[in-house]
């Protein structure tokens, strides 16, 4: 009696998402597309028919606690792998075991969180393993497989997509918080139907944020002798709370990613560095941040200094080759490369003024002379007519026009003074002085 009274108090310990992780499909919320009554996932498990997949979804859709459920269902070892801390070695280790308990009649089911984090040659790793069925790959991952998984492995796996729930399929996995003997069934809760809501509204489709947000507000909630009381006040505090965290999905997200780009266009290293971190601590995506940086690398420095986007290009390679936490610096090398950069956005004010006059200006037609005259017709109808090749000159220049008609003065591109642009706009003055003196 007294081991029960330990172990339940054990289990009172652990948090409320951890406590309630459903143990069969029955007492899985969400997901009814791949796991109602005679849909593809559910008939392939109940038949003990699976074969490697992955799981790809958003944060808290139930990814690992499907691949726990499937792992009773099929009567496999379970094993739980993360990306995030684990190299070559460890999972050659693993896969050892799983070779040695294959050998023994034991399947072994692999579960593999965040699995876009392993670099080529780690997921290379599990290739032969999967072929040779030592274990069950089920890798978890919030990106789209087609860019983050290598295309043999990926070619081995099925991909099933998980949803976020909806509000309906959260309010009722609250419920069963309240009323379920593991949560708050042995204890009245005072929360209403519009705060069950709104915390449903605040976890958007994340279980476990839906499920810490209703265990913070029950253990900060009013206690008087009938029940404990969940009050605006409260509630309101508790939602206001993640702004604290880092949602990869979330305000916070796009709050650090600002904070980031600004620091470098500010070219200030330090904040630029500082905010990086708290993006990668945080369990940003390396990929994410070093496509943002391509982006920046023609947004902010442009021609200004043109290895700018050599070297954010590179270090998106290196991010996919060393994978974290070694890209990390690879990824700050970068960071202070652009901060400190010479800074233009001459070609972003060019991109958006061509594409408000595409838009908002009819569509005018291509100067016939830069137009190619493959048959008789167009040649009869002068395509090609006046086309002036610059490499027959001694200049390299013609004075053809190469703007529509109706867009004769328009200048898009402005280079500035900053950097190696400079050269650019001395360049391009020249050319503009020499067309406008042979017209």
């Amino acid at each position: 009696m007294d081991q029960m009274n330990l172990f339940e108090e054990g289990r009172g310990s652990m948090p409320l998402a951890s406590r309630l992780r459903p143990g069969s499909l029955e007492e899985l919320v969400g997901q009814t597309h791949l796991l109602g009554k005679g849909k593809i996932l559910r008939q392939l498990i109940e038949r003990d028919q699976l074969s490697s997949m992955i799981f790809w979804g958003p944060p808290g859709v139930g990814k690992t606690t499907l691949a726990r459920i499937i792992a009773s269902h099929t009567q496999a070892e379970f094993v739980d792998f993360s990306a995030v801390t684990s190299g070559i070695k460890e999972i050659k280790e693993v896969m050892a075991k799983a070779e040695t308990s294959r050998r023994m009649g034991m399947r072994t089911l692999l579960f593999v969180d965040e699995i876009h984090r392993f670099n080529k040659a780690q997921q290379d790793a599990f290739l032969p393993y999967v072929e040779k069925g030592s274990i069950i790959l089920v890798g978890a991952t919030t990106e789209n497989p087609s860019f983050e998984i290598n295309s043999a492995l990926l070619s081995r796996c099925r991909v099933f997509v998980l949803k976020a729930l909806t509000e309906k399929e959260m309010v009722d996995l609250l419920m069963r918080a309240l009323q379920h003997p593991l949560g708050y069934g042995d204890q009245p809760i005072g929360i209403t139907q519009e705060q069950l809501r709104a915390i449903a509204r605040f976890a958007n489709g994340d279980a476990r944020t839906a499920l810490n947000t209703l265990e913070m507000a029950v253990l900060n909630g009013k206690i008087s002798a009938e029940e404990i009381t969940v009050t605006e006040e409260v509630l309101s505090e508790c939602l206001n709370r993640r702004s604290l965290l880092y949602d990869k999905n979330g305000e916070e997200h796009y709050n650090l990613i600002s904070a980031l780009h600004k620091s470098m266009r500010n070219s200030d290293p330090d904040a630029a560095v500082y905010y990086l971190r708290r993006m990668l601590e945080g369990g940003e995506e390396p990929l994410y941040i070093a496509r943002r940086l391509i982006r920046f690398a023609s947004e902010d420095v442009g021609m200004a200094d043109p290895q700018a986007l050599l070297q954010a290009v590179a270090v998106y390679q290196a991010c996919h080759f060393n994978g974290m936490p070694e890209c990390d610096v690879n990824l700050a090398q970068a960071v202070v490369y652009l901060a400190m950069a010479p800074k233009s956005n001459a070609l972003y004010m060019a991109c958006e003024e061509t594409r408000r006059d595409v838009r908002e200006m009819p569509a005018a037609p291509v100067p016939l002379q830069l137009c190619n005259a493959p048959t008789q017709l167009m040649k009869d109808l002068h395509y090609g007519k006046g086309y002036e090749y610059a490499h027959d000159t001694e200049e390299k220049l013609t004075k053809m026009r190469c703007l529509p008609e109706a867009l004769a003065d328009r200048r898009y591109y402005l280079p500035t003074d900053s950097g190696q642009e400079k050269k650019v706009k001395e360049r391009l003055e020249e050319i503009r002085t020499w067309r406008g003196e042979n017209r």
